[in-house]
């Protein structure tokens, strides 16, 4: 089967196409037709070595992590899904990749697919639903009474962020550009901030929760507009000692990562504010609560552009250029 795979890390990873074998369910794996593959930051990250000490390849490896198919054979041990049933999964973390014919994909890790979503859907749902939903319900426990700051509203996160909170009662504040303002607006935004024309760290104040999304020192611009008590969940780091723990890394590892946040940490003791690194996991279960919200129609999927698996690079490096205005997905069939 034709899979798109990295050769090596670095800035020559060697993208292409490639024959790969199909692979051979486990007794408690589906292996999954891919009708689509919805594109995230990270899978740009990965070939370029930035998380190589934490997320474990065979190379080369098949990039991608979020997949929309239909089942065409299970593992022994399967019992929630049969041939010939629609899923979509995130397959993030598991040394696998989505953008190919066929993945094979852990029954823990899928979700009966929306009826009402379409492959190309479904498949820009999984990495930006499961992150969301971890960061702002399990990590932050956002309440209806609550102000909730996501930056970058116009991205893959953000539309889909912006939505869960709003679903979760909480008034909402972000930044975008001047064009993308209806959108965010339209998506549930309470306070818009262009950051062409204005600071957030101006405008915003009394908020309880800050989603980081945005590289450089927007988180630590973002600690004076929370309020004593606040929480501040990143996606996109500094990492932290307590992520060194969780992924049962050596010592040397939960130092440098402690030396890494110290400077953000010792903002938020300042601020009496709490800071976390959030790392997404796959969950079948919770994707398939996030898949009742989509079939409600409560949240809705925001796609900016759709390649066919034949451009799958250029689909990357499109995204690369951080101008999406929602995800982007590659339509495998």
């Amino acid at each position: 089967m034709k899979a798109l795979t990295f050769k090596r890390y670095g800035k020559s990873p060697e993208i292409g196409f490639a024959d790969v074998p199909r692979p051979t369910p486990k007794p408690d794996e589906l292996l999954v037709e891919v009708h689509a593959a919805g594109l995230n930051p990270i899978d740009n990250m990965i070939p370029a070595g930035t998380f190589k000490p934490i997320l474990k390849f065979e190379l080369p490896a098949t990039l991608g992590s979020d997949i929309a198919g239909v089942v065409v054979e299970v593992g022994s041990r399967v019992t929630r899904f049969k041939p010939g049933d629609a899923v979509f999964a995130s397959v993030f973390d598991l040394g696998r990749g989505s953008i190919a014919e066929f993945v094979a994909v852990p029954e823990s890790v899928a979700a009966p697919k929306p009826a009402k979503l379409d492959f190309v859907q479904a498949a820009s749902i999984p990495m930006v639903g499961l992150t969301s939903w971890q960061a702002l319900k399990e990590r932050a426990g956002v309440r209806s009474d609550q102000k909730v700051f996501i930056p970058a509203g116009s991205g893959g996160i953000g539309t889909f962020a912006i939505q869960l909170a709003k679903y979760f009662g909480a008034k909402v504040g972000t930044t975008t550009s001047t064009g993308n303002v209806e959108l965010v607006t339209a998506l549930g935004a309470n306070e818009v901030i262009d950051y062409k024309k204005q600071d957030f760290e101006k405008v915003l104040h009394g908020y309880d929760v800050v989603l980081g999304t945005l590289r450089g020192d927007a988180i630590e611009k973002a600690v004076g507009i929370l309020k004593p008590g606040s929480k501040i969940v990143s996606l996109i780091g500094p990492l932290d000692a307590a992520f060194a723990r969780a992924r049962r890394l050596n010592f040397v590892f939960g130092f440098l990562f402690a030396l890494m946040s110290r400077k953000i940490m010792r903002m938020a003791r300042r601020q009496n504010v709490s800071y976390s690194f959030l790392f997404v996991r796959p969950d079948g279960a919770q994707l398939a609560e996030i898949g009742e919200l989509l079939e409600s129609e409560r949240i809705r999927p925001i796609i900016d552009k759709v390649f066919p698996f034949e451009q799958a690079k250029e689909a990357l490096e499109y995204l690369a250029q951080g101008r999406a205005k929602g995800k982007v997905v590659v339509s495998v069939r």
